[in-house]
């Protein structure tokens, strides 16, 4: 049987997702038809970091993470004749804090079977912000980096930072939404090009033998109408044979598994 994977879902560990228990999630999964599905949780913030979001509830603390593993491992040993079930997370990488990410991974690292690594805070005047939290917040930082096509040029900067990291053995191989930094587009309209910055990201890619993750979570954002990254990257992405994982994001069950036809038509278009 090929292979029908969602490699990015989230669970009830996530403080700003939904309740849903995660058998809603594995059965949702079952019933789209999939035979793998990777739970990739927001790993626990660096030692030393403050998130910056209002709530601080960007991701797990450090305490739930063997509640976390212990509950999907029991789901993985009770389903395991239905659909292979991953351990997983999606790691936040942080630049300042490549020493504290790496030192967890080493202690973590053993228990996953596959993971993310994310771009989701940028350090702009000395200040963090969570450049996805919402759109009042993605314009401050245009603000504060004097302009939208510099805010892109950071964000890509630190995308392409994130690749090049040496955060140990267990380094994730996938990179997560690669273009997160559109999530707000038709608010704040691109008129420039990052063309190059894509494609010094899909190079290195490709040179560190990474995988891509096909995150169609921009598809229900109202801001963004796009899947991250768009077809005309991932096409690319193809080309040089650069792994494509498809990704929900889901944050609730409804979730798992949604848009996937987008990723079976892209697959076909080979």
């Amino acid at each position: 049987m090929p292979l029908k994977k969602d490699g990015h879902v989230h669970t009830p560990f996530c403080p700003h997702g939904s309740t849903d228990e995660l058998e809603l999630y594995i059965k949702q999964a079952i019933k789209e038809g999939f035979n793998c599905l990777t739970f990739t949780e927001h790993a626990p913030l660096p030692k030393g970091f403050k998130d910056p979001t209002p709530q601080e509830d960007s991701a797990m603390k450090l305490e739930e993470l063997g509640d976390y593993f212990e509950s999907i491992l029991l789901l993985k040993e009770r389903y395991q004749t239905s659909i292979t079930i991953n351990v997983g997370l999606e790691i936040d990488y942080i630049r300042d804090y490549e020493k504290e990410t790496t030192n967890f991974l080493n202690e973590y690292g053993k228990y996953l079977d596959d993971s993310i690594l994310s771009v989701h805070f940028l350090k702009i005047k000395d200040q963090y912000y969570c450049m996805d939290f919402d759109d009042k917040t993605f314009n401050e930082m245009i603000v504060e980096t004097g302009s939208l096509k510099v805010l892109h040029e950071t964000y890509y900067n630190e995308v392409l930072h994130s690749i090049n990291s040496d955060l140990g053995n267990y380094k994730p191989k996938r990179i997560g939404h690669i273009t997160l930094v559109n999530k707000f587009q038709k608010l704040f309209p691109v008129t420039f090009s990052n063309e190059k910055w894509i494609l010094d990201i899909l190079t290195l890619i490709k040179e560190k033998n990474m995988e891509i993750d096909y995150n169609v979570a921009g598809l229900r954002k109202e801001y963004c109408g796009e899947i991250y990254p768009n077809d005309e990257i991932a096409k690319i992405a193809i080309k040089q044979e650069i792994p494509l994982i498809y990704g929900s994001d889901a944050h609730s069950a409804r979730d798992v598994g949604k848009n996937y036809k987008y990723f079976e038509q892209l697959s076909n278009s080979k």
